[in-house]
């Protein structure tokens, strides 16, 4: 079973490591999802211009420190960041969001394997 294919060029990644560890893909992007936030979707975009969304949930085991119950969004404490599907900082906040912030973090300095038959050369 592999763990995704691109939609666009049908480049396939059998697993997730081989997936994160592909410099020919770049996280762009995080659409929240305010009432299931492991259901919000990661955007990533391939090479070949496609673009990947994956849930979350997925990468739900990248997170292991505590997970607050209050949500501060649009609150005074609030940043914003998950209004904006192209922020991928960090949330300072103990908001219920903030361990999908620190997900994002563990992907985005995941390493990357050198470029090799790259698709950009076909």
């Amino acid at each position: 079973m592999e763990f995704k294919q691109c939609p666009a060029c049908g480049h396939r990644w059998p697993g997730r490591d081989d997936f994160l560890s592909d410099s020919e893909l770049e996280l762009v992007g995080y659409q929240v999802n305010y009432k299931e936030l492991t259901a919000g979707i990661f955007l990533f975009n391939h090479v070949c211009k496609g673009t990947l969304a994956i849930y979350a949930e997925e990468f739900r085991d990248f997170y292991d420190g505590p997970l607050f119950t209050e949500r501060l969004t649009d609150g005074p404490e609030c940043s914003g960041y998950c209004a904006h599907k192209s922020n991928l900082k960090p949330c300072p906040n103990e908001c219920e969001c903030a361990f999908v912030r620190e997900i994002i973090q563990k992907i985005k300095a995941w390493p990357k394997r050198p470029v090799v038959g790259s698709a950009r050369n076909r």
